[in-house]
């Protein structure tokens, strides 16, 4: 979608009044990690340049790469671990600031930003959480996300469907769809089976709306075998019914945004930039048809979403920590999360800008999306997240592709989490 020329432009004039006063700089180049095409690196390089024009003594470098968050923890984990001073500041999924902490990757930033009481107050309360370790700011927010529920709007209409509000109901009414429209190549629902992040979400989305923890405040594992085996068999179930599609185990999160957006889909769980991707795109053959609605739930249960989000850190071995702490501070302001959100369609992590006159104009969708994401529920906050994410993920996605029965799965889940929350 087209934004105005002229709220671009008070954007942007807004953004230059957000950066540093003009003051004498020696020359001082800074690399930003800014991770992969979910995370908009061509609009960071936007704002990238205009704190370079308020700031001109600075120069900053964008380095891009990995398709995932977890990738691009991969990649990371690599460079910190090798103590490398090439990159001076990281973009970071929300579940990682404790594991970067922990492992003394980041440079605490109360120095720079404040105490924590005061620098994450205007974020929404998940985000300062996440990003406060041992009383240490270890990260600011950059942009909000959540899993949403997009569904063809075009196609409810037609055959006079309501939102559903239970999974049973969602396969029912994509069944429906689906026979009606008689085309073999209409999927239901897609979901993320592969072995990736999305997979976790995936495990999780039908457990939470149970009304069940993954774990408690101190961080132990609380599994509910019985439901999480539910969960993973209401996702089967679908399969048989031949709502979702039989190679489940193999959609990551650019396939279902693809098949989406090329009209394929009936329901389908993604992450809030696909918005932008199913009604923006010019080979979208979805965009005005597209409806956003709170997740389903069991039977009996609860809508619970899964919360997302970016968040710059500064590198514990840069060269450059007060002036990359600097820019961090200015790419969390609420200028550039307007900025994001009217150009980019990226969630906002303070609910002050879901209510901005121009955000709404521009992303009309905000209107509802920022209750959404105030009542996501967060994945385990851990310093071993890596290990919680590849244990489920992979537990997950074999149960999708049949290799393991859902007993089995989670059995293997609760024992291999067992040593790593504790």
């Amino acid at each position: 979608m087209k934004k105005p020329h002229t709220l671009a432009g008070t954007l942007l004039a807004a953004l230059l009044l957000a950066g540093t006063a003009p003051h004498a700089l020696a020359d001082t180049k800074l690399r930003a990690f800014a991770g992969g095409s979910g995370q908009r690196p061509d609009l960071m390089r936007k704002l990238f340049d205009q704190y370079q024009q308020r700031n001109p003594g600075v120069t900053i470098e964008v380095e891009t790469g990995g398709a995932t968050s977890e990738l691009q923890r991969q990649y990371l984990g690599t460079v910190l671990n090798a103590k490398d001073t090439s990159i001076d500041l990281f973009m970071i999924d929300i579940v990682n600031p404790a594991q970067y902490a922990g492992a003394n990757w980041v440079e605490p930033l109360n120095a720079y930003v404040g105490e924590p009481a005061v620098a994450l107050k205007p974020y929404l309360p998940a985000y300062a959480q996440a990003n406060v370790i041992d009383g240490k700011v270890a990260a600011m927010p950059a942009f909000a996300d959540a899993m949403f529920m997009y569904y063809r709007k075009d196609l409810l209409d037609k055959h006079k469907i309501s939102e559903p509000k239970t999974w049973d109901e969602l396969a029912a009414a994509a069944k429906k769809i689906q026979q009606a429209e008689s085309d073999a190549n209409l999927q239901g629902l897609s979901i993320q089976g592969a072995p990736i992040e999305g997979a976790v979400c995936t495990f999780l989305l039908p457990y939470w709306s149970q009304g069940k923890e993954l774990n408690d405040a101190s961080g132990r594992l609380t599994l509910d075998k019985d439901a999480a085996v539910k969960g993973i068999n209401q996702w089967l179930s679908m399969v048989d019914q031949g709502v979702i599609k039989k190679n489940v185990a193999e959609v990551k999160t650019p396939d279902t945004v693809n098949e989406f957006k090329a009209g394929q889909v009936v329901f389908a769980i993604n992450w809030g930039f696909a918005w932008d991707r199913f009604n923006s795109d010019k080979d979208s053959k979805v965009s005005g048809k597209v409806g956003v609605m709170p997740l389903p739930a069991v039977a009996g249960g609860k809508s619970a979403t899964c919360l997302g989000g970016w968040q710059w850190s500064v590198s514990a071995f840069s060269k450059n920590k007060a002036e990359a702490a600097k820019l961090v501070k200015f790419l969390a302001s609420p200028e550039a999360s307007k900025f994001l959100a009217a150009e980019g369609s990226l969630l906002p992590t303070s609910l002050a800008v879901y209510q901005d006159a121009d955000v709404l104009k521009a992303v009309p969708w905000f209107k509802d999306a920022g209750a959404v994401v105030a009542a996501g529920r967060s994945r385990p906050l851990s310093r071993d997240y890596g290990q919680v994410s590849d244990v489920i993920r992979t537990s997950v996605s074999a149960a999708l592709a049949r290799t393991k029965k859902p007993e089995e799965a989670v059995a293997e889940i609760e024992s291999r989490l067992r040593r790593v929350m504790r």
